[in-house]
């Protein structure tokens, strides 16, 4: 392998001392001719001595141009930077050993043999004319050149070049360029990052700005009164909510110590030591004229470099306590408001009822004139007389009772015994697709509470449960148990660690939201359209539980219907009262299933004492449908009279049942419009379903344009508008059969 070159080494293109020609040793002086041998002995041993000397020099430059040559190669190996020499082609005649790490790192990379094709073609340019400004100049540099290593490998550096001219043993010296790579990435990196660090810096002192506006804005718009005090309790925020509470400007208060306005929050600050925030509750507060006010404090302790700082939230209580004021007030009124709205929304069904009921009686008296009159039986319907007559009699206490404006007179009342009492107010407003269903454990323990007061805030429940439910099928299911709340339920609602009875009412309707749940004890608070509610009968609820120490809880979710459950407190050591039952001293009664409309009634005119009609070949058998027992007991009778089989059902199920079981046993199916769960319209459905042909009749009090056309649409041929009379209804049973009668 060839020494390099070190001629670059001489800028000036001076030659070393190694580089020098061998000195010839002195010519000999001619010897004159006649010269004896001892002077040419001398002569030689001078020219030696001569030799000698040159010797010694030139074995002396030697040894410092090799120093010099070792030197060179530790300096150009050892420099922390890369170190090439480029001719005139670009060809990299000689390169240190950090020029080979930064240019080819791995065997794979681009051998270092030429310098151009490491650099960008964005920064080519500038490098070809900065080798020109060195073949001109003798020296030249590029900034911030890129060289590219390999496709993720790049060096980002200053581009140093020296011109030089290496000198040879023959010709003309050769133009080369000394180049040298100072790596700039770290500290571009450093720029870059500084410049980042300068932006986020900027941002973030943006973000502190705007975030001090929200806060201000916060503060300022709060409708709290909100006060910060410092380590020495002195006040240096003073919001504008807190200047209206304390009617105190925030320039006079600023400056000022806390006790100056909340002389009791003063003291709570040493909780500072403790958490780091606290609820203090309700305190009296003194505004800058002395007066007194009901706040809600609530504080907030902050630790920093400077000391600590206290946040004050006070909320003023007087608007709340004057509402409860106000509230409690209204609720006597209320009540009573309320009690006259059930009054006027049961009337129609309790008059319906009653007419059931007199029509009943005046049917029965008719049939037992007739009786006496051919020395027949008068004992059974004199029963049903008495019975109708205990049953209205129970309907006028009942609403007597539930109008009384008296203070609540708490006493041991049997819930089961009210429960079903209020169950027969309650099934005259059900509407037909709305079933009711009851379960009551056995041997319930009574209450403490007003039966009146119960009665109410049930017959509120069940209503707004039917209107939840709207025109949609569902049903509401009353439920009595007894229960000991667990501990986080009394918490919640303040209940006593004793026994209750819990009074359930749930229904399946579209339940209610969370909004909707945090005002539904509100008065006058309802989600029905105008004209459909006033708003108070979750309100009544609510003080009707309140007056009997005991609670409400409410469970609901949009799609999965409400739960009501009041917890009213076991009476204990006394005998639970028990309202007069109409049954109590006769014929058992089943409860009605609902009351009819308002303006039906059944046969209320006289029947005369006529002879039954001729009997019929064939005696016609008619079902007749109605949920009173009365008037079903009485229709059997007065068409047996007249000659036909009749077959009576209070239940439209069991109805339908016994119709599908033998079709063509009857001649005429009357039913009642009005039943509980069941509408008579879907009754005239599935007859029409089972026998197309059979004639169907439909009964009602109150017939509207709507009744009959979805009467007629389903196919019944006639309407009976109650009330009616005896010779009405045979007449039009008669119609109706012989009309379809084959023969």
């Amino acid at each position: 392998m060839s020494e390099p070159d070190l001629s670059f080494l001489d800028p000036a293109g001076r030659q070393s001392a190694a580089a020098e020609p061998t000195p010839r040793p002195p010519a000999p002086h001619p010897r004159a001719p006649g010269a004896s041998a001892e002077g040419l002995v001398a002569e030689l041993r001078a020219y030696q001595a001569e030799l000698e000397s040159q010797n010694k020099v030139l074995r002396y430059s030697q040894a410092v141009a090799e120093s010099a040559y070792e030197r060179f190669e530790t300096l150009f190996a050892s420099v922390p930077l890369a170190l090439m020499v480029v001719d005139d082609h670009d060809m990299v005649v000689q390169a240190n050993s950090m020029a080979h790490r930064s240019f080819q790192p791995t065997e794979r990379d681009r051998p270092l043999t030429a310098l151009m094709p490491f650099v960008c073609p964005q920064d080519a340019a500038r490098v070809r004319e900065a080798f020109a400004h060195a073949q001109d100049l003798g020296h030249s540099e590029v900034k911030e050149v890129v060289f590219t290593i390999s496709e993720a490998t790049r060096i980002t550096g200053d581009l140093h070049i020296a011109h030089i001219d290496a000198p040879q043993t023959s010709g003309p010296p050769l133009s080369q360029f000394l180049c040298a790579v100072i790596d700039q990435g770290p500290l571009l990196a450093e720029r870059q990052a500084l410049q980042h660090s300068a932006e986020t810096l900027q941002q973030r002192n943006e973000q502190i700005r705007a975030s001090e506006k929200r806060l201000e804005a916060v503060i300022n718009s709060a409708l709290d009164a909100i006060i910060c005090v410092d380590q020495h309790q002195r006040i240096t925020v003073f919001n504008p909510t807190a200047a209206a509470l304390f009617q105190c400007s925030a320039s006079d208060a600023l400056g000022s110590t806390l006790d100056r306005f909340l002389p009791d929050a003063a003291q709570a600050l040493a909780f500072a030591q403790l958490t780091t925030q606290a609820l203090l509750g309700e305190m009296t507060a003194l505004t800058a004229s002395g007066k007194e006010l009901a706040v809600e404090v609530s504080v907030s302790f902050e630790r920093h470099a400077d000391g600590e700082t206290t946040t004050v939230f006070a909320r003023d209580l007087t608007g709340r306590k004057k509402a409860e004021a106000h509230r409690n007030e209204l609720e006597a009124q209320l009540r009573e408001s309320h009690k006259m709205q059930a009054v006027g929304t049961m009337a129609g069904g309790i008059a319906h009822d009653f007419n059931n009921i007199l029509g009943a009686i005046l049917g029965n008296v008719e049939l037992a004139k007739a009786d006496c009159a051919a020395g027949s039986p008068v004992l059974e319907s004199l029963l049903e007389i008495d019975k109708a007559g205990r049953r209205a009699r129970d309907l006028v206490r009942q609403i007597l009772t539930f109008s009384r404006n008296e203070p609540p007179q708490r006493s041991a009342v049997s819930l089961a015994e009210v429960v079903h009492d209020t169950e027969r107010l309650l099934r005259v407003t059900l509407p037909p697709a709305i079933e009711l269903h009851m379960q009551l454990q056995a041997g319930l323990p009574p209450v403490l509470a007003d039966a009146t007061q119960v009665e109410q805030a049930l017959l509120n429940l069940c209503t707004n449960a039917v209107h939840a439910i709207g025109t949609e099928r569902g049903s509401i299911h009353v439920e009595a148990a007894t229960v000991q709340p667990d501990q986080r339920l009394t918490e919640r609602l303040g209940l006593a660690p004793i026994d209750y009875v819990a009074l359930t009412v749930r229904d399946t309707g579209p339940g209610m939201d969370a909004a909707t749940l945090e005002r539904i004890f509100e008065p006058f608070f309802t989600t029905k359209p105008v004209g459909q509610g006033t708003g108070l009968g979750l309100a009544v609820v609510h003080g009707v539980m309140r007056t009997h120490e005991g609670g409400v809880d409410v469970q609901s979710a949009p799609g999965q219907g409400s739960r009501f459950t009041l917890y009213f407190p076991v009476a204990t050591g006394a005998t639970a009262s028990t309202p007069t039952s109409a049954a109590a001293d006769g014929p058992t009664d089943p409860a009605p299933q609902a009351f009819p409309s308002a303006t039906e009634v059944t046969a209320s005119a006289p029947v005369p004492a006529a002879p039954p009609s001729p009997t019929p070949s064939k005696k016609h058998h008619v079902m007749y449908v109605d949920d009173d027992q009365a008037l079903v007991f009485l229709v059997q009778r007065l068409l047996r009279r007249r000659g036909y089989e009749v077959s009576g059902y209070t239940d439209p199920h069991e109805a339908t049942a016994a119709l599908r079981t033998a079709p063509q046993a009857y001649d005429l199916l009357v039913t009642d419009y009005n039943m509980p769960g069941f509408c008579g319209v879907d009754l005239v459905r599935e007859a029409r379903l089972i026998r197309p042909d059979l004639p169907v009749a439909l009964a009602s009090g109150y017939v509207t344009a709507e009744i009959e056309q979805a009467a007629l649409a389903e196919g019944a041929q006639a309407l009976i508008h109650k009330p009616n009379d005896v010779e009405e209804l045979c007449a039009t049973v008669q119609r109706l059969i012989v009309g379809h009668d084959p023969a």
